[in-house]
């Protein structure tokens, strides 16, 4: 049953993948679905996702402090990497994100398809505390002591600003008027097939120059160790549904695209990130199902 119910999400990823490959669309074709999804759909999404779907009363607060707790252990033996496998300072700052940094998109999907009020506002509670962290921890390692770069990053990363911006209306107590919740539903709405097909555009597998041990590893932490976890927190903490059911698939989904990016963007070593991130994603295609079925 889990299985089926991610098997849209892996045709829409499979879709983009042969899309890059067979139709002829250009690079930079697939560079503007990133940009658009990245700065204004997602974005669309989270916002109104926080600024008008229905917390929990109680427990939200345990929630979000699962999600800290499996995120933290997620950096914790991310970091052990350099230790056991002695690679060069540069690679593994940008690898380093690869252990704990999440595919938003795909958790978004499960999230929308456990539950489609109460777990997409779940998680995008919990993605406005997570993004602002895990960006901190990516850009702190990449930067090498350089904190006004990291501040930057973090002030004009359009997840956390959307984030706010939905928690800020919130505090408000004002209902968002017809015409801009009509727009935003309809940017919603997008957001997740292209970001999708954009997650299956970008897999790429050659050239990478990382040991496997390394890929191993941080493959392992992101889909095994991270939703493991995850799922003993969530027990320990006695979340109820769907808030236990979100914090594991959360923690099992494999690694963003724009560790990619940043990686490339800051040290020039986006090769092995995207190694590591499209192996990742083709093997969350069997743990995902697995931990679906194990919480659900």
């Amino acid at each position: 049953m889990g299985f089926l119910l991610l098997v849209p999400d892996f045709l829409l990823i499979v879709g983009g993948a042969l899309l890059r490959r067979h139709a002829r669309f250009p690079t930079e074709f697939w560079a503007g679905v990133e940009r658009l999804v990245y700065y204004v759909l997602f974005p669309a999404l989270l916002f109104r996702a926080l600024a008008t779907a229905p917390l929990p009363a109680s427990g939200t607060a345990t929630f979000l402090a699962v999600g800290v707790g499996f995120t933290l252990g997620g950096m914790l033996l991310s970091a052990l990497g350099r230790p056991l496998l002695r690679l060069d300072s540069p690679t593994f700052a940008a690898c380093f994100q690869c252990g704990f940094r999440f595919n938003t998109y795909i958790a978004l999907a499960i999230a929308s398809r456990l539950d489609p009020a109460a777990g997409v506002a779940l998680l995008s509670a919990l993605l406005g505390l997570l993004v602002p962290l895990v960006n901190i921890a990516a850009v702190t390692a990449l930067a090498q002591g350089r904190s006004a770069r990291v501040a930057l990053e973090i002030a004009r990363n359009p997840l956390v600003i959307a984030c706010a911006a939905g928690l800020g209306w919130r505090a408000t107590g004002l209902p968002l008027p017809a015409i801009p919740l009509r727009v935003l539903e309809h940017l919603a709405s997008a957001a997740l097939p292209l970001g999708l097909l954009a997650v299956g555009a970008g897999l790429r597998f050659g050239g990478h120059a990382l040991p496997p041990a390394a890929v191993a590893w941080w493959t392992g932490v992101k889909l095994l160790a991270m939703p493991a976890l995850a799922l003993a927190l969530a027990r320990l903490a006695e979340l109820p549904s769907p808030a236990f059911e979100v914090a594991v698939m959360m923690a099992a989904v494999p690694t963003a695209p724009s560790a990619y990016i940043l990686a490339s963007q800051m040290n020039g070593r986006g090769a092995p990130v995207a190694m590591v991130i499209s192996t990742g994603t083709l093997f969350a295609g069997i743990t995902l199902p697995l931990w679906l079925a194990i919480v659900t």
